[in-house]
């Protein structure tokens, strides 16, 4: 009955989003008479073997045809015409601002785009390009067609680079970093890249202490013989223009910072009076001025500041300022004022000052909800409270309290019955610093890490037995300055389960290993290290929000039990019955995980793109350990996984789960793989379209009694990769996106079952529904 209800909901979703195109059959319906509809708009480039190709000079162009989507389809153009003329009715108004009114071909905006190709054109080195446009009027069916004709010529190109720099040190900062700069000898005279190179070397001077040094000092003078595309390039900087502001700065020279002001308490108007504040304190060269509520400590500022008094000004440093504050918590607005003051014995010298305001520093909240599971009633309660000033270092302390309860009704194999309740906590301190005993204060500086401390205590009562889960954790946690690549290292996690009372030879009657282990008592100590990159820039005012290609990478490594082993061989400790090491009475796991994904993102456009993941993992028990502990292991299927199944119902290798109800206990590895094809486009309003191909499947290292055909064999693992295939929507709201994905089994290597489904499908037995939040990769 569900399968058939989901059926129904995804039909009506694709009804939805098909319906303008097959009812909305004239895209002229909006067309005004006497105007056109734009068409068809495309770029010809004569030259087929050069640089630039039509595809990349489309964003130039002032007017382009409605937007497409799978192969021609112009949805939003057809959502719009769904509308009716009577543009007073709600529903009318409502279709137009969900798609898109027709583009009228504008005669004006063609002459326009002319002008901007063939200005582009040149910027890139195509001094002598021709630009023309044809246009197919069709009057009858109220359309237009635009093409526009380009022939490159010969393009132009650096043939050498001089400098002209009258200052020396100028000179040889600029001379410096020559292989980080753009432009090279050979390379087209694109001016955009003469405009690039020109950022950077003021971003570089700038870190040397050319606080107003400024792109426009830098110019470009090109030279080259009649008759020939060679083009000797020599860039010039120029003397420092008059400032009423600053008329000592006559010549470019370095500025060195004379102060440094830290204002807690700030107030733009109050500060206008030239007031800062009521006490100062100083501290390491430094003055930290308070409005009588001393909120943060001195050397927690201290740790945050790298701007240097006496030290030459360095942009970077006042970037790297400005991220280590923006780490605290309790700080919520954060503005660094810098001044020039003047020159003394023959330096410029000027004042910084780094205003800041506080946040609240308490907040609480609370939260109840309702249950209700196949008709178990239930409910909950959790407290929420935060504290982001603990120590006045601005230390994070985060305490969560949960509290569930619900009735039990039906028979789960003899085991499930009456009731269930649970009470949770959760505590922890974040620490805007990296927190170890004896470090010293340069070394804290140069690692902007914070620190976690967590604890965790779950207290589960069932009618079966009474089970205490129990943790604690100690890492730091780091970024790069850009936020490309990201570090967590966890020095040490500690999980402890402990079964105090269990209630009707509950664990005897439990068979399986692997769902005996999840309720026996056990202990894990591991360390571990997650790595995280991408490319994905940062949408800044120098650089574009689009980007061709966005990928990701991303490792984890962790190990446990070593340590504890190694102090049980040391110390002589007798090993218990079943030839196990243990800590306090109980068993501890020792195993080594590693796993690793690999995703990448290819952009067409704005609005269409592919996207490609390969992942995998391995997890080996060894030393104290004969099996992983089930929480460490892998699982297949699922939203992010291949889904043409659903979460943990694939694998391990062609084993055939069992119909009881705890089938999903045996679906679980020692080995992942996972393979995602995805095609992504933008359709109208907040839905995008999603079509997709997975391939993977989990399996086991060793043989398992109760995981028949599961273990890894490199002569037939290949055989038992599962594939999948569906579509997809996706509600993008920008701060968040919500996904439906509706998959299709292909290849499905579960022993006993049809093997090739995608030749003879079924929908109630191949396909599987998932609704998720975010990508899947």
């Amino acid at each position: 009955m569900a399968m058939r209800k989901l059926h129904w909901i995804w039909t009506l979703v694709l009804a939805i989003v098909l319906l303008p195109a097959v009812i909305a059959c004239s895209p002229t319906k909006h067309v005004p008479d006497g105007k056109l509809l734009l068409d068809n708009v495309k770029i010809n480039v004569k030259e087929k073997d050069a640089a630039v190709r039509g595809t990349d000079l489309v964003n130039y162009l002032r007017q382009t045809e409605n937007h497409k989507v799978l192969g021609g389809l112009k949805l939003q153009l057809a959502i719009y015409n769904m509308s009716g003329r009577d543009s007073s009715n709600w529903f009318n108004r409502w279709i137009r601002r969900v798609g898109a009114a027709p583009v009228l071909y504008d005669s004006a905006l063609t002459v326009a785009s002319v002008s901007q190709l063939h200005t582009a054109l040149k910027n890139k080195g195509y001094m002598n390009n021709e630009v023309g446009y044809r246009v197919v009027a069709d009057s009858a069916r109220k359309k237009a067609r635009v093409d526009y004709d380009i022939t490159l010529g010969e393009p132009y190109y650096i043939s050498s680079i001089d400098y002209n720099i009258p200052d020396d040190t100028i000179r040889s900062i600029i001379l410096k970093d020559t292989a980080e700069y753009p432009i090279k000898a050979g390379a087209l005279l694109d001016r955009t890249k003469l405009d690039s190179w020109r950022q950077l070397i003021t971003a570089n001077l700038r870190n040397n202490g050319y606080y107003a040094f400024n792109k426009e000092y830098i110019t470009f003078t090109a030279d080259t013989a009649a008759g020939s595309h060679a083009v000797d390039i020599t860039l010039n900087t120029k003397a420092p223009f008059h400032s009423e502001r600053m008329p000592y700065y006559t010549s470019h020279k370095p500025f060195y910072v004379r102060n440094v002001t830290y204002v807690t308490s700030y107030d733009p108007v109050r500060m206008q009076d030239g007031y800062f504040g009521t006490d100062t304190i100083s501290f390491n060269d430094i003055t930290i001025m308070n409005d009588g509520d001393a909120y943060l400590r001195a050397s927690v500022i201290d740790e945050c500041n790298y701007i240097e008094p006496g030290q030459k000004y360095n942009a970077e440093d006042v970037d790297r300022t400005y991220k280590a504050l923006g780490r605290l918590n309790i700080v919520k607005f954060i503005n660094i004022d810098v001044r020039p003051v003047g020159e003394v014995d023959g330096k410029i010298w000027l004042d910084a000052y780094v205003l800041l305001s506080r946040d609240k520093s308490q907040s609480f909240s609370v939260s109840v909800e309702g249950t209700n599971s196949e008709g178990d009633l239930g409910f909950g309660v959790g407290l929420d409270y935060r504290h982001r000033n603990l120590l006045k270092g601005s230390e994070a302390l985060n305490a969560k309290f949960r509290m569930s309860y619900e009735s039990l009704s039906g028979d789960l194999s003899g085991l499930i019955n009456n009731n269930y309740s649970e009470y949770a906590a959760e505590v922890g301190v974040n620490y805007p610093k990296f927190k170890f005993p004896l470090l010293k204060r340069d070394f804290k500086k140069k690692i902007q890490a914070s620190t976690e401390l967590a604890t965790s205590f779950n207290y589960q009562e069932r009618p079966e037995y009474t089970r205490i889960i129990a943790g604690a954790a100690w890492r730091y946690l780091w970024s790069e300055r850009s936020q490309q690549q990201r570090h967590i290292f966890n020095l040490i996690d500690l999980n402890y389960v402990y079964l105090p009372e269990s209630r009707s030879h509950f664990l005897d009657s439990i068979s399986n290993p692997l769902l005996r282990y999840s309720y026996e008592d056990h202990f894990i100590m591991r360390m571990g290290y997650n790595w995280y990159r991408t490319n994905k820039r940062p949408t800044t005012l120098l650089s574009s929000s689009f980007q061709r290609n966005v990928y990701t990478l991303r490792a984890a490594v962790e190990t446990a039990g070593n340590l504890l082993y190694g102090i049980s061989n040391l110390i002589g400790q007798k090993r218990a019955e079943n030839d196990a090491y243990k800590v306090f009475g109980i068993r501890y796991a020792q195993y080594f995980k590693g796993e690793i994904d690999y995703a990448i993102t290819h952009n067409f456009d704005m609005r269409q793109s592919i996207a490609f993941h390969a992942g995998m993992g391995v997890a080996v028990p060894y030393g104290n350990t004969t099996v992983l502990p089930f929480e460490k292991r892998f699982y297949a299927g699922g939203a992010n996984s291949v889904r043409g199944w659903g979460v943990r119902t694939l694998g391990p290798g062609s084993f055939n789960a069992s119909k009881s109800q705890n089938s999903f206990i045996y679906q679980c590895g020692d080995i992942r793989l996972d393979l995602n094809l995805e095609y992504r486009a933008k359709l109208f309003w907040v839905i995008e379209l999603g079509a997709f191909v997975d391939a993977g499947n989990i399996w086991t290292i060793r043989e398992y009694e109760d995981q028949p055909g599961g273990v890894f064999k490199f002569n037939k693992f290949y055989e038992q990769i599962a594939m999948a295939y569906g579509v997809g929507l996706r509600l993008d709201f920008t701060y968040f996106l919500l996904r439906i994905d509706m998959g299709m089994k292909a290849h499905n290597p579960v022993s006993g079952q049809e093997h090739w489904p995608i030749f003879h499908p079924k929908f109630s037995r191949d396909s599987e529904f998932h609704f998720s939040v975010g990508y899947p990769f």
